[in-house]
């Protein structure tokens, strides 16, 4: 193996350490965020509040889209990205309100 092809390894090897670091992180940070929204959904069932909030929504995602705009990160995926959390959310927010045992 040449010292250029070996160095290159050593780069790539560095670079994909950093997504693995990174794709750790993430789900770290989804993991806290659904916990949290787990108790969202537990308040509504238990306030009798529907399971979306449209208005928030919408709030949620002009804020996120100009923050993924602010870091360089193409605003149209961060908010499919955004879209598919909320709607997970509240697809579990829904379950949460139908058997509040879930």
């Amino acid at each position: 193996m040449s010292e250029q092809h070996s160095t290159e390894d050593a780069t790539l090897r560095g670079y994909r350490q950093s997504i693995d670091n990174i794709d750790a992180a993430l789900i770290h940070l989804l993991a806290e965020r659904f916990k949290i929204t787990q108790a969202v959904g537990e308040y509504k069932a238990t306030h009798d509040l529907p399971p979306a909030d449209p208005a928030r929504e919408e709030r949620q995602l002009a804020r996120l889209r100009a923050l993924a705009t602010d870091s360089q990160l193409d605003p149209e995926f961060g908010e499919k990205f955004l879209r598919f959390v909320i709607d997970e959310v509240i697809h579990h927010h829904e379950r949460i309100r139908d058997d509040p045992a879930n």
